[in-house]
């Protein structure tokens, strides 16, 4: 499901949060003096204020992939038959790799402002369900 700002959602499942607390003045690198923890039950409403997409990094095995498949379908038509079978192996090996990427390559983000007042910032949208 891809979430859009103003579109109205609901936690799709009870979430805990819990850590160190520092007040919304102070610099977030300092640590805060307060620990605590907050339950917020699955079905609390609000609406989103911010999506941010992640695309996530290449690993070496992806940037290979690619860089081969690319050398296949630009020359692999020139390329002597013995040649052409070693390329297609090569990328067939890497192949797991690339899907495995490309099922997570993006990774989104969202801000959403509960109707209880509370502002969850930086949750997976996986977290929240249309309302």
């Amino acid at each position: 499901m891809t979430l859009n700002v103003g579109q109205r959602v609901r936690l799709a499942a009870d979430l805990r949060l819990a850590g160190s607390v520092t007040p919304a003045g102070e610099p977030s690198e300092e640590t805060g003096a307060f620990a605590g923890s907050l339950a917020l039950a699955a079905g609390v409403e609000g609406t989103v204020e911010h999506v941010d997409e992640h695309h996530r990094q290449q690993s070496h095995e992806v940037r290979e992939y690619l860089r081969l498949k690319s050398l296949r379908d630009d020359f692999g038509h020139q390329m002597p038959s013995a040649s052409r079978k070693q390329l297609d192996e090569q990328v067939e090996a890497l192949e797991e790799q690339w899907v495995a990427y490309q099922q997570r390559m993006l990774r989104v983000t969202v801000r959403v402002r509960l109707d209880n007042g509370f502002v969850l910032d930086g949750v997976p949208e996986e977290a929240f369900a249309s309302a």
